[in-house]
């Protein structure tokens, strides 16, 4: 395990894109009472932590510059699936350009679909450079991204892939299946390589802006055995789970804790209240610190909006902050954060 971060060694990453943030080396995190990795670790495993912790602040990210769910260091390209990619800068990110078609049809799918060869490729060199950044004060974590709906729906066009559950349910449960394999593959090479990885973001998009894209029965009949079983496999390895699946996915809660997820960052559209109330004792949940944005917001203004999230989240544990906001902003909710809810903690022992 490395003991000191490389601070010489640069991303390849486009600037600005996901993948060069989440490389960049982090300032360390000093006079906390216990590590932030310990902290953390109690939020997942439902203990109650000393104080709350800020989502992706109190982290350390792997990300590999060899896994290519995207092409090459986010540069408009193809991805191992052959799909192509373009960088949208309003977005600011990468987006399967409009009019791709790599899947001709999911009956078709054993022989146009061609997976990576994941051992021909040059893992030791890669994690030498991605671990020497680790921070062993905070948790690792793998961000395990385009989940087996978005392989599906990134292979062919998005109302095609929905058509073809409903139509040819037989060949997509064959289809994810195959990429539940390749999945848990990928997982023991990161596993293996980029050590140690704490805990895995698992990414799916599951939903709109209004509701789900699946009933919970065909979450339940199509979704659910695949992705539960990659979830398995990194249960058996020790490691914690955080879902990120953006949309109105509140329904799908109750089937969370069954697959093993021991924590989900939640957009704010779902019911923030009624999650942490209903299912708040049974998984963690990272929900957004809302009114941060407003340009006119003071010093005070901010310490009292962190406040009241605390106020509003932090009971029993098991929650943590996403916070967005300016740099100078975000300083101040940092240092509240920190402040208020250890107290609030202290208090609540």
């Amino acid at each position: 395990m490395k003991t000191k971060k490389n601070k010489s060694i640069s991303s390849r990453q486009r600037p600005n894109s996901f993948g060069y943030m989440m490389q960049q080396i982090k300032e360390p995190i000093l006079g906390r009472p216990i590590s932030p990795k310990e902290n953390l670790r109690r939020v997942f495993a439902g203990e109650k932590p000393m104080w709350m912790p800020a989502w992706l602040y109190e982290v350390d990210y792997c990300w590999s510059d060899e896994v290519l769910e995207h092409p090459k260091y986010e540069y408009d390209g193809f991805d191992w699936f052959g799909v192509e990619w373009v960088w949208v800068e309003v977005a600011g990110g990468m987006m399967v350009k409009p009019g791709t078609r790599t899947l001709s049809d999911i009956t078709k799918w054993k022989e146009e679909v061609i997976f990576p060869d994941l051992d021909s490729i040059d893992w030791e060199s890669d994690a030498a450079i991605q671990t020497s950044r680790y921070d062993n004060d905070r948790m690792h974590v793998f961000h395990l991204t385009e989940g087996i709906f978005e392989r599906l729906h990134e292979l062919m066009p998005f109302e095609d892939a929905l058509a073809a559950m409903i139509e040819d349910p037989e060949y997509v449960l064959e289809f994810f299946e195959a990429m539940a394999d390749y999945k848990i593959k990928l997982l023991s090479k990161i596993f293996k390589y980029y050590e140690p990885i704490d805990f895995v973001i698992y990414g799916d998009d599951w939903g709109t802006q209004r509701a789900g894209f699946f009933s919970k029965e065909m979450f339940k009949e199509m979704i659910y055995p695949s992705a539960k079983r990659v979830m398995d496999y990194i249960k058996s390895q020790g490691k914690f789970i955080e879902l990120h699946s953006c949309g109105l996915n509140q329904q799908y809660v109750p089937f969370f804790k069954e697959m093993g997820i021991d924590l989900w960052t939640p957009q704010s559209i779902n019911d923030s209240d009624m999650l942490k109330n209903k299912y708040g004792s049974e998984i963690s949940f990272c929900f957004v610190v809302e009114g941060l944005d407003d340009p006119n917001i003071t010093e005070e203004g901010a310490r009292q909006i962190i406040r009241d999230f605390v106020d509003k989240y932090a009971k029993g544990g098991r929650a943590m902050a996403q916070i967005f906001a300016p740099p100078e902003v975000l300083k101040v909710c940092l240092d509240e954060l920190y402040n208020y809810s250890l107290n609030f903690y202290l208090k609540e022992n």
